[in-house]
């Protein structure tokens, strides 16, 4: 009986998942907003799923299983690009906002102990919303993409810290430290030389069928993250380091096609074991400090993240869109006060917290929506964030006397090959890029080069635009190619314009503004195998097309360690 019950209660939360779903893919919301909605539906309101504890162990495996992908699509060169500045900005925003927070909690009339608590807590933020939510508009590759997801994982490592100094309370000392950080170090070592000599040979043996490729990769997901929760680590970070150990493989893009399904359905769980856990009872009296504690995370986080990047020397824009996808608390910080409440905190500050939790989440999944929108709004009321560039990164290339006939927006990988043509034809170009490590490849190769955001006033008013023939962006966010278009335009009218969409209406709409040719990738794909097939007459000509793909894509692998996008 007590089978069918959860078999009832799984049925009604994925049922009611979909139908609230699909009705938010009509109306264009985040999903991850009619998840939370199912769970106060069910829980909360009607009392249908009464069996929450189900559902939040399984959630925990929606955690373990996201963090499983991220890691089997993180590239570690890429990361190494901005591993000290996402350190710098993730450790520096958590002592940032707690320090701040904890003021804040104590001038509102919280206990010591309360602020201390809730104040760490709303410094972390969700690695799973941001990386959802990244991963859904397809920029967890982007350079703020990367940025946060290394913020996230320092956070991670924090919160995992502190959830560990609070089970030690009470036995606290230099040894049981240096005893938990000796084990992770440990666990970091099991994963790497493992994925660099045991799991190669293994994973060439199991790919011989799907099935069997699948299920190793489950296996080895499920030991580490084992591993991890017997050296007094959290499952989720042994699930991470079992995917990043798995990376390398040449058998990844099968493996993450396989395990995404698997996914979805426990990150759909995880949400609705949001809903599930908030308590209405004496909501009311909670919602008000809910909304100002909402206020603190939403207005804090953001901000400290914003000064930190400003500081280091990052472009505003990579420092805007990095900032606000960390408006929000993570499930690191229910844990963390629900392990304060086994040890004697009040449990209306668990509710509290869920409140916050509902808030903070529902206003990140539409900041991260609506980012570019967002940062078009507030791009001309950021001038005030410093640009010390405290990592003294080479910023630029100018020749004396330098004006060029050509200005490239973006030398990512469709700027690239346009890059490589204006090379070869000896034109005077400049390029301009917000990558700081594109911008030091090419201050290294002596290519006149400028970095900063091509929308960004003060860089667009350095590039002589009056002088130029032709001008290329990259981009492919639509408003930025809008902007281009507005600005040069009203500067030299017979300059070309060229700009880049990845939708049909966007193209057309750029089109209409007067753009002279708009650059589709997915359409040019289709139109440059359309050509081969016609230059492929026999076995002869498609090996030899082969072999010069091959060699031009190791060509790029070997410039990508430099020139990541």
């Amino acid at each position: 009986m007590a089978v069918e019950k959860i078999f009832f209660e799984i049925g009604i939360v994925i049922m009611l998942g979909t139908a609230l779903a699909f009705a938010a893919g009509l109306l264009r919301q985040p999903l991850i907003i009619a998840y939370v909605i199912t769970g106060l539906i069910l829980g909360p309101v009607t009392g249908l799923v009464r069996n929450s504890d189900v559902i939040v162990s399984l959630s925990h495996l929606g955690v373990a299983f996201l963090l499983f992908l991220v890691g089997l699509e993180i590239d570690i060169r890429k990361l190494k690009s901005v591993g000290v500045p996402s350190a710098i900005t993730g450790l520096g925003q958590v002592v940032i906002s707690s320090t701040i927070g904890f003021i804040v909690l104590l001038l509102l009339g919280f206990t010591r102990v309360e602020s201390m608590y809730l104040a760490l807590a709303m410094s972390f933020s969700s690695t799973m919303i941001v990386v959802k939510l990244l991963s859904d508009k397809q920029e967890l590759d982007t350079l703020h993409g990367r940025m946060l997801v290394g913020i996230l994982l320092v956070q991670d490592v924090i919160a995992i810290f502190s959830l560990m100094l609070i089970h030690s309370i009470g036995q606290l000392s230099a040894a049981v430290i240096a005893v938990s950080v000796l084990k992770g170090v440990a666990l970091f070592a099991v994963a790497f030389l493992s994925g660099r000599f045991v799991l190669p040979p293994v994973f060439r043996m199991m790919a011989r069928s799907q099935e069997l490729l699948f299920m190793a990769a489950v296996s080895w997901c499920f030991s580490l993250a084992f591993l991890a929760s017997y050296f007094g680590y959290s499952l989720e970070i042994g699930a991470f380091l079992a995917g990043v150990s798995l990376a390398s493989l040449s058998y990844s893009l099968q493996i993450i096609g396989r395990v995404k399904s698997l996914r979805d359905f426990f990150v759909t769980i995880f949400f609705v074991s949001l809903g599930l856990q908030i308590t209405l009872q004496g909501a009311g009296d909670l919602l008000l400090s809910a909304l100002i504690l909402s206020g603190i995370v939403v207005i804090l986080n953001p901000l400290a993240v914003m000064v930190i990047m400003s500081i280091l020397g990052y472009a505003k824009k990579v420092s805007f869109l990095s900032s606000i996808a960390i408006s929000q608390i993570s499930e690191f910080s229910l844990i963390l006060v629900a392990l304060g409440v086994g040890m004697g905190l009040k449990q209306e500050t668990l509710s509290l917290l869920s409140l916050v939790a509902l808030i903070t989440i529902t206003i990140a999944s539409y900041s991260i929506k609506y980012n570019s929108q967002l940062w078009g709004a507030a791009s001309r009321f950021l001038s005030i964030f410093p640009n010390i560039n405290l990592v003294k990164m080479e910023t630029e290339h100018m020749p004396p006397e330098f004006k060029p006939d050509i200005i490239l927006c973006g030398q990512d990988r469709i700027g690239y090959s346009i890059y490589q043509k204006l090379r070869q034809l000896k034109k005077k170009f400049l390029v301009v890029d917000y990558n700081p490590e594109v911008i030091k490849g090419l201050v290294r190769e002596q290519v006149p080069c400028i970095y900063g955001d091509i929308g960004d006033d003060e860089i667009f008013g350095r590039l002589n635009i009056q002088g130029i023939e032709l001008i290329i962006s990259t981009a492919p966010d639509a408003r930025t190619s809008s902007l281009i278009l507005r600005k040069v335009k009203e500067l030299n009218r017979r300059a070309i314009i060229i700009v880049t969409a990845y939708h049909i209406d966007d193209a057309v709409a750029l089109y209409e503004e007067g753009a002279d040719y708009v650059i589709m990738p997915h359409f040019l794909g289709g139109d440059y195998v359309s050509f081969l097939l016609e230059q492929f007459k026999d076995l002869n000509a498609i090996l030899q097309t082969r072999i010069l793909h091959i060699h031009e894509l190791e060509k790029r692998k070997r410039l990508g360690h430099e020139h990541p996008k």
